[in-house]
């Protein structure tokens, strides 16, 4: 392909978007200028499928949503100050939906890169409101997204609890998430995503590069696969400590920014999307976090009720990095996600099952200092990763002190002697995070009888 000079490029393009009924393969199709396609596919197995005339209308308007929505992966590679959708057209309420995704969605990105994108990202809104997507008669079966960790299986097992028919469905070739989802027994969906194979090119050559929001990606490929399945629900399990970011202090002490890494696991986003797809979509396609109402602690001590998943299960980002080398075992024990779930599970279960677990005891090696201080927000802001709010951290530590067979370790120890007489007493208890509280927009069917397994 030609050289890529992101600061020529004026334009990024939605050049078309596709779906093969035969194949299962939906193509998404973009370009900067009027340079090469770039073409995405997602693969949904259970080809042939057979769309009736509403049915197939719905497929069509979330494949458009994905088109739009994946493209975060291409935009973010020169951010041109154009933005031009060739094949149709949206209204304003699903230019605004965009933009709320592309700027917040981006907003570690643009902290890495030293952009503002504020004023910068504009859709172009040149369609009327359409009617309401009507209702499609879809079955109450969820898609219910794993990825692999603790909290996924959590809502696998409420909803299990609850009597709610499944699919475990996720996204790519992970060996670990298949691992995972075949160990719950029940029924599964492997959906293929397949970058276009330029966007590494375009990387090498210097391109922007950096955070995107890809569960933003990954729900609406769910839909799409709902539709296709005939399911009404698709369940993900993002809890409420998603919603907030990490402050970014300046020297003075000053609070200048908030970021959030997982802004797309959060609140604000799923009110967003879940809406949008209601309203422009499928009326009886409910997205959902079944974990909005609960702090990771809360997660966590369900998680610790259930030990079926020990040997199976990782957290770990480096085993999902699409380049790098992989950890040669489940956990690294290095990364910010292994230190915060080794510290929320450590009040909730057995010592000797969360080190046979993690193969060693993070919380006492002295040298992982930095990681759990940045956790505590410490001298150091919340890291860019999925990991609880620092309040959570400090209560989990704080519960560690108070017990005789946690409170010898190194970086245990080093909290009760320097850092817990900082902190006000007051905000330190557990008990007050594991309340199981707050907006959520799980159906209420649902939430009356996965609540009661919650507070079991």
């Amino acid at each position: 392909m030609t050289t890529f000079d992101r600061d020529a490029i004026r334009v990024f393009r939605f050049v078309r978007c596709g779906f093969d009924a035969a194949t299962g393969v939906a193509e998404l199709a973009y370009a900067f200028d009027d340079g090469p396609e770039l073409v995405e596919t997602v693969t949904v197995p259970g080809a042939p499928f057979v769309l009736d005339g509403a049915r197939a209308e719905a497929v069509e308007r979330a494949l458009r949503l994905l088109h739009l929505v994946a493209g975060v992966s291409y935009y973010k590679a020169a951010v041109p100050g154009e933005i031009r959708i060739d094949g149709y057209a949206i209204d304003a309420a699903t230019a605004s939906l965009l933009e709320q995704v592309y700027l917040n969605g981006l907003g570690e990105f643009a902290y890495r890169n030293g952009l503002d994108l504020h004023g910068r990202i504009r859709f172009p809104a040149d369609s009327l409101p359409g009617d309401p997507a009507p209702a499609l008669g879809l079955a109450p079966r969820a898609l219910v997204a794993i990825g692999g960790g603790k909290d996924s299986l959590v809502s696998i097992e409420a909803l299990r609890a609850a009597g709610i028919e499944q699919t475990v469905t996720w996204i790519g070739g992970s060996q670990l998430i298949r691992t995972c989802a075949e160990r719950t027994g029940l029924p599964t969906l492997n959906i293929g995503r397949a970058l276009a194979p330029q966007l590494f090119e375009i990387n090498r050559q210097g391109a922007y590069n950096g955070h995107i929001p890809v569960t933003a990606v990954n729900s609406a490929i769910l839909v799409l696969a709902a539709l296709l399945t005939g399911a009404g629900q698709v369940v993900f399990s993002n809890e409420r400590s998603a919603s907030y970011g990490s402050l970014i202090v300046s020297a003075d002490g000053t609070v200048t920014n908030e970021v959030n890494h997982q802004w797309s696991k959060g609140w604000a986003f799923e009110q967003a999307f879940g809406g949008h797809v209601e309203r422009a979509v499928a009326a009886d396609l409910h997205y959902y976090s079944l974990l909005r109402p609960l702090s990771e602690l809360a997660v966590a001590r369900q998680f610790a009720k259930n030990d079926h998943y020990d040997a199976h299960f990782s957290s770990c980002n480096r085993n999902f990095h699409i380049l790098g080398e992989k950890p040669a075992q489940r956990w690294c024990g290095l990364c910010p996600k292994c230190h915060f779930v080794f510290l929320a599970l450590a009040p909730f279960m057995p010592k000797t099952r969360l080190v046979r677990i993690f193969g060693r005891n993070l919380l006492d090696d002295a040298l992982q200092a930095p990681g759990f201080d940045a956790l505590l927000e410490y001298q150091e802001h919340k890291p860019f990763e999925c990991v609880g709010e620092g309040r959570e951290s400090r209560a989990a530590m704080a519960a560690l002190a108070a017990r005789a067979d946690w409170r010898e370790d190194a970086l245990v120890a080093r909290f009760a002697r320097e850092i817990q007489p900082q902190l006000d007493p007051a905000e330190l208890a557990v008990e007050s995070l594991l309340e199981v509280a707050g907006e959520h927009r799980v159906p209420a069917p649902v939430w009356e009888r996965v609540r009661a397994h919650f507070a079991a």
